[in-house]
């Protein structure tokens, strides 16, 4: 499996913590509680598109509703695959730190 891009890990974590209810308005949203950036949906779809290739995420359509113009969304969750690639990239994220941060405090003044 190739490694996860930062946009693809944290999609995949939104919609990991949202659970039933990750779709797009959602998963832009969570983003931004998140990590603070807001982002355009032209920069969650294509990623998120790529991680249902990957056999990441499972992709259903929803029920049409009113509020939508009679349009249906489509609702995203996270595989097996994809808890276990977040398990990866999560273990080599600390192991690529260990050491790190206390040199970084240092820097700061902090330690």
């Amino acid at each position: 499996m190739k490694p996860l891009t930062r946009i693809e890990e944290i999609i995949l974590l939104c919609i990991l913590k949202l659970g039933n209810e990750a779709y797009g308005v959602r998963i832009r949203e969570r983003i931004l509680n998140d990590i603070g950036e807001k982002w355009s949906f032209a920069s969650i779809y294509p990623p998120l598109e790529n991680l249902k290739r990957q056999g990441l995420v499972q992709r259903t359509k929803g029920n049409p509703s009113p509020e939508r113009g009679g349009k249906s969304k489509y609702f995203y969750r996270v595989t097996k695959a994809g808890k276990r690639a977040l398990i990866t990239i999560h273990e080599s994220r600390r192991k690529i730190w260990m050491g790190a941060e206390e040199i970084l405090w240092e820097i700061n003044g902090k330690k």
